[in-house]
C-alpha cells in the first residue's frame, strides 16, 4: 500500500455541523482468567501508510488560536502543580519532619521505588472541594517499579490535615485499588493517617463505595492473588488500622508507627488513664505481642528495603528488558499544543494529532472511506501494538457501525484499544422527518458501539483531547465505560452539553418566566466552570491531566503496565480465598 495522500484544505479543517456532517472534514474480567497477547514489540510494515502531518498554511490562524489557549491552560496546570507540591503548607511540613521525625511522602517513594520515572495518578484531586482544599486528596497514588515489578502505591501525606481521610481521599484510594484489580498489579500502602474526618462521616462511611470498600477490596484482591504489602510509617488510627492488618505482609517503623482503634486522647477521655502511644499500639507491641505486623523496622529506610525484598520474592517472571527499537513520529510532539482544540467548532483533522503520537507516523487505517467522522486503525506506540479509535467529527450512523466493527476486531485479537475522545456537543433537534430518521439510525448504531465497548475484553485507554460531551462520550469509552486509564489534556471540556455553543439550553428554559435570562446566564456560567479539565480532575472523574506533548510517553507507559499481568505465575490452586491473618 502506498503512502496516504496529502490532506487537502477541506480535510484539514472541519466545522461543526448538524446530522450528516461531511466525511471529509467486557471490561477486563476481575479474575483475569485469560491471557493477554498484545503482540510482539515491533512496528508496522515499512510499506504501511505514513500519515501526512503537514498543516496547511491556510489554517495557521486556527493553530495559533489553539496554541494560545493551550498556553493559558498549561499556565493553570503549572500553578496547580505548585500548589499541590506544597502539601499541607510550610508549618505542617516542619511539624512532620522536625517534630515527628518523619520523611515526606515523596522522600518515602524515592526510597521505595526503582530509580526511574513513575506514573502519578490524579495529582489535582481534592482541590477547591465544597469542604475546602485537600491537596492531592491527602494521599499520593500511582504506579511505579519496585525491583522491576510495576506496583500500585497508595501513600498518605500526613502534612495535609494530619493525614485525615476526606471523602475525596476515599475515592482516590478506591480508584487506585480498581486500577490494581483491572491490571492485576501488586499494591503497596504507606499508611500515615489520623483516620476519618468525623464532620463528614456521612459522606465517607456508610455507603457501598465509602471507606469500608477499601477493606473489602483488600480481601478480594488477595483472593485474586494480587499481592498487597503495607508499611505503618506514622499514625494508623480507627478504621485506617484495617489497611495494614488486611494486607498480606506488613512492616512497622519503630518510634513513629502506631496502630490503634482509639488513640491516647480517647483513652484518656473514656477511662481517665494516661497512656503513651508506644504502649498502646507501637511497633514493639504489634511485632511481638499482637502479631498485627510481620516485620519490625528500626527506621523508615529499613522498612522500605523490607518492602523491596518482599516484592522481589513475588512469583513474577519479568523478562530481561531488551532495547526495543522503534521509530519516533515524523512530526514534533510540541506541535500538539497548536492542535489541541479549544472549541469543537474548529477542529483540525485528527490524523494531524495521530501523526505526532505513533511510531514512524505509520497508521494502518480501517474502513478509511466509510464513516469518516471516526478514524480507526492499527499503529505502534513505542513498539507496542494498539488499536486506535479517534473522533474526527460527530458519531454518525456509519461511523458508529465502523467503530463497533473495529472494536470487536481488537477484542478478537487481544489488542488494547486507545480512544482519542473529542465528541460533538448536542446535535440540533430534527426539523424534518428525514432528520428524525437519521437521528434514530444514529441512536441505534451508537447503542451497538456502546455494547461493543462495554464488552470488549481487552485493556482500554481513553485520552480526552477536546470535548467530552453527551451520549457520544459513552460510545468513545468515557469514564462510565470503565477504561483501564483515562487522562485529559488541559484544554479538555467535560459536560452533558457545551454551554458555549449549545442552543438547546434556551429551548429547555422557560423564556417567559421573570428573570429567566439572568437564570440562564447563571446556568451557563455554572456549566462553564464545571466542564473544565481541572474541575473534573479535582473530583476524580479521570486519572489525571497530562500535557499534550507527554501523551505518547504516558500511553506507552500504560501499555507496558497493562502487559505485566501475563508474567505473573499463577498457582494451580485457583480457590478464591484471601490470605487470612491469625
Amino acid at each position: 500500500m502506498g503512502a496516504e495522500p496529502v490532506l487537502d484544505a477541506e480535510d484539514a479543517l472541519r466545522t461543526e455541523a448538524g446530522p450528516g456532517t461531511s466525511g471529509k472534514s467486557q471490561e477486563l474480567k476481575e479474575n483475569g482468567n485469560f491471557e493477554l497477547s498484545f503482540g510482539s514489540c515491533g512496528s508496522l510494515s515499512p510499506c504501511s501508510p505514513v500519515l501526512d502531518g503537514s498543516i496547511p498554511s491556510l489554517y495557521r490562524h486556527v493553530v495559533e488560536g489553539n496554541a494560545r489557549n493551550s498556553e493559558i491552560c498549561i499556565q493553570r496546570y503549572s500553578e496547580l502543580l505548585v500548589k499541590v507540591s506544597k502539601g499541607g503548607g510550610k508549618n505542617a511540613i516542619l511539624r512532620h519532619t522536625q517534630k515527628n521525625k518523619k520523611l515526606l511522602v515523596r522522600e518515602r517513594l524515592k526510597m521505595l521505588l526503582d530509580d526511574e520515572s513513575f506514573l502519578e495518578l490524579s495529582p489535582f484531586a481534592g482541590l477547591d472541594m465544597p469542604y475546602g482544599d485537600v491537596p492531592a486528596a491527602g494521599c499520593l497514588t500511582g504506579i511505579g517499579k519496585i525491583c522491576g515489578v510495576w506496583c500500585v502505591f497508595m501513600a498518605n501525606d500526613a502534612t495535609v490535615k494530619g493525614g485525615t481521610i476526606y471523602p475525596i481521599s476515599v475515592k482516590k484510594q478506591l480508584r487506585a485499588q480498581e486500577i490494581a484489580i483491572k491490571n492485576r498489579l501488586p499494591s503497596v500502602y504507606l499508611v500515615d493517617s489520623g483516620g476519618a474526618f468525623l464532620p463528614l462521616q456521612a459522606e465517607l462511611f456508610p455507603d457501598q463505595f465509602h471507606g469500608g470498600r477499601i477493606f473489602y477490596n483488600e480481601a478480594v484482591m488477595s483472593a485474586l492473588k494480587i499481592p498487597q504489602v503495607a508499611v505503618v510509617c506514622g499514625s494508623c488510627t480507627a478504621g485506617g488500622a484495617y489497611v495494614p492488618t488486611m494486607a498480606e505482609e506488613t512492616a512497622i517503623v519503630d518510634k513513629i508507627g502506631t496502630m490503634f482503634l482509639a488513640g491516647p486522647p480517647l483513652v484518656k477521655a473514656a477511662t481517665g488513664e494516661d497512656i503513651h502511644p508506644e504502649a498502646l499500639g507501637g511497633a514493639n507491641l504489634h511485632a511481638k505481642v499482637s502479631g498485627c505486623v510481620d516485620h519490625f523496622a528500626s527506621s523508615e529506610k529499613e522498612a522500605y528495603e523490607c518492602v523491596r525484598n518482599i516484592i522481589s520474592t513475588l512469583n513474577y517472571e519479568i523478562p530481561t528488558e531488551e532495547t526495543v527499537e522503534y521509530d519516533s513520529p515524523l512530526y514534533s510532539a510540541d506541535e500538539l499544543l497548536g492542535l489541541a482544540p479549544q472549541d469543537y467548532s474548529y477542529t483540525l483533522h485528527i490524523k494531524l494529532i495521530l501523526s505526532r503520537m505513533i511510531d514512524g507516523s505509520r497508521f494502518q487505517e480501517f474502513k478509511a472511506n466509510y464513516g469518516t467522522t471516526l478514524v480507526a486503525g492499527f499503529a505502534y506506540i513505542e513498539g507496542q501494538l494498539v488499536g486506535i479509535v479517534a473522533n474526527n467529527g460527530e458519531l454518525t450512523h456509519e461511523a458508529s457501525l465502523k467503530g463497533s466493527h473495529f472494536i470487536q476486531l481488537c477484542s478478537q485479537r487481544n489488542i488494547p484499544i486507545l480512544f482519542l475522545l473529542n465528541t460533538a456537543p448536542c446535535a440540533a433537534e430534527p426539523t424534518s422527518l428525514a432528520q428524525a430518521e437519521d437521528h434514530t439510525n444514529r441512536l441505534k448504531a451508537q447503542a451497538s458501539m456502546m455494547a461493543a465497548v462495554a464488552c470488549a475484553a481487552v485493556p482500554k485507554i481513553t485520552l480526552v483531547i477536546g470535548g467530552c460531551y453527551g451520549n457520544e462520550s459513552y460510545a468513545m469509552c468515557g469514564r462510565s465505560f470503565d477504561p483501564n486509564f483515562l487522562f485529559l489534556w488541559p484544554n479538555a471540556r467535560i459536560g452533558l452539553v457545551d454551554s458555549r455553543h449549545c442552543h438547546t439550553l434556551s429551548f429547555i428554559w422557560d423564556a417567559d418566566r421573570q428573570g429567566a435570562e439572568v437564570d440562564l446566564k447563571l446556568l451557563k456560567e455554572k456549566l462553564e466552570e464545571e466542564s473544565s479539565a481541572f474541575y473534573s480532575s479535582a473530583r476524580l472523574w479521570d486519572d489525571g491531566v497530562i500535557l499534550p506533548q507527554s501523551s505518547r510517553k504516558v500511553i506507552a507507559q500504560c501499555l507496558r503496565i497493562m502487559k505485566q499481568q501475563k508474567y505473573q505465575i499463577m498457582s494451580l490452586q485457583q480457590s478464591p480465598l484471601p490470605v487470612i491473618r491469625m
